[in-house]
């Protein structure tokens, strides 16, 4: 090879570096939009409500008829430890396994960058509550339409966990309800961060969908075993919205949510 060759193959070389590191700053420019799906699951299986027996570590079967739950405060982050946060005024939704429409959120406004792991609470903060109730915005009237508000004074639900059981010694189907929210002194509010499986790569033409599995079964049967024949007081219906247990399964849901996978499409 010539010198002259040699220096045409470099200076090309360097132009075409330079083209790409043009590009890789140019797709890096500007804001785009994610969509995080949550795919409610019980085990190992697709949850199907109202049908479907559920068989629990301590064999008590559940039938499931509702799950929702508030998710709130999401923050996206990236490996060099940065973080973007969605703006809070809009980071309060309901997820209803019943509203297919509701499973996906779409975050618009997103930096373009590529984020590793998703953080965010379930339900609503207390600085967000303590705002009062002209301080919610359209979210107050949207929980009150779901279900997920006892009253303004009591507080939202977090999560209504909500079906039939029976056990040994419970034979006959028996209602259970499970609700979270603020109890007493208690508050109950929980976050979580879990990790990508791939980096979700946001550009102003890429939108990722990120797929999260929510485990129901993480509910009563995580690290905690809530036991549901034992709170069926006077063989009337386990009713569990308070007490000692509720701080139990608080605890629990931050196990119930993983990342199965990340589409950059």
């Amino acid at each position: 090879m010539t010198v002259k060759t040699l220096f045409a193959a470099m200076a090309s070389a360097c132009l075409l570096a330079s083209c790409s590191s043009d590009d890789s700053n140019a797709n890096l420019a500007g804001d785009g939009s994610i969509n995080i799906e949550f795919d409610n699951v019980y085990g190992s299986n697709n949850l199907i409500l109202n049908t479907q027996p559920n068989t629990t570590s301590q064999s008590e079967i559940l039938k499931v008829s509702q799950l929702k739950y508030i998710v709130s405060n999401i923050k996206l982050n990236k490996a060099d430890g940065t973080t973007f946060t969605y703006p809070k005024s809009q980071s309060y939704f309901i997820v209803d396994e019943t509203d297919m429409a509701s499973q996906i959120i779409n975050l618009q406004g997103i930096p373009s960058g590529d984020y590793v792991s998703i953080s965010f609470g379930i339900g609503v903060d207390e600085q967000q509550w303590q705002l009062g109730a002209d301080g919610q915005g359209d979210f107050l009237a949207l929980a009150q339409s779901q279900d997920m508000l006892w009253s303004w004074s009591a507080g939202y639900k977090f999560l209504a966990f909500e079906g039939t059981f029976t056990a040994p010694g419970v034979s006959s189907e028996t209602v259970f309800m499970v609700h979270t929210g603020k109890t007493g002194t208690d508050y109950n509010y929980t976050s979580v961060t879990i990790p990508f499986t791939n980096a979700a790569l946001v550009r102003t033409n890429i939108t990722p969908q990120v797929h999260i599995f929510a485990d129901a079964s993480k509910i009563i049967d995580g690290t905690n075993k809530v036991i549901l024949s034992q709170n069926n007081e006077g063989g009337m219906g386990a009713m569990i919205m308070g007490g000692a247990n509720l701080p139990l399964i608080t605890a629990n849901l931050s196990q119930m949510f993983t990342v199965n996978h990340v589409h950059n499409e």
